[in-house]
């Protein structure tokens, strides 16, 4: 029987996503069905392709919403590289706002610098945070979310 986890669909970290609007477009070109997960209610289109699931305001319940999930059929769009790693342990194709994918070989360098600039931060440092988001970004992103349900597609 096919469950949810087999069938292609893009799942959102929403709440701090800034390619929603990009994500929508790419789903009603390619038929995707589309689910937007938040902590707090938020406008979504009214499409067929799109959900939208509010989840309690518990520390990362929306994070295990994804990640319980995600399977090999997924596209998870995420900037939290923790919940970056669960989906990829559940088979999921990952790829942050900015279009660059997480997988499986770079991931444990990703966690081991999140952790070391939480360190610095807790310390005292100043350390700057990300770049601002850019048109750049946006490109990047469709260009990866178009490739990654292209290639979920032909398996």
């Amino acid at each position: 029987m096919k469950t949810a986890a087999d069938s292609l669909r893009i799942l959102v970290d929403g709440d701090a996503c800034p390619v929603k609007d990009e994500i929508y477009k790419v789903a009603y070109r390619r038929n995707v069905p589309v689910v937007v997960v938040s902590n707090s209610p938020f406008r979504v289109p009214v499409h067929p392709l799109i959900r939208r699931v509010v989840v309690s305001d518990g520390f990362d319940a929306a994070d295990d919403w994804i990640a319980e999930s995600a399977g090999k059929k997924s596209v998870v769009v995420t900037a939290d590289i923790l919940l970056a790693d669960r989906c990829l342990k559940a088979g999921a194709t990952v790829i942050s706002s900015t279009g660059k994918p997480f997988t499986t070989s770079s991931i444990g360098s990703q966690i081991a610098t999140r952790a070391i600039m939480a360190d610095l931060r807790a310390g005292g440092d100043i350390v700057g945070g990300p770049a601002p988001f850019s048109k750049t970004d946006r490109s990047r992103f469709l260009s990866a979310l178009d490739e990654a349900l292209g290639k979920l597609e032909k398996r």
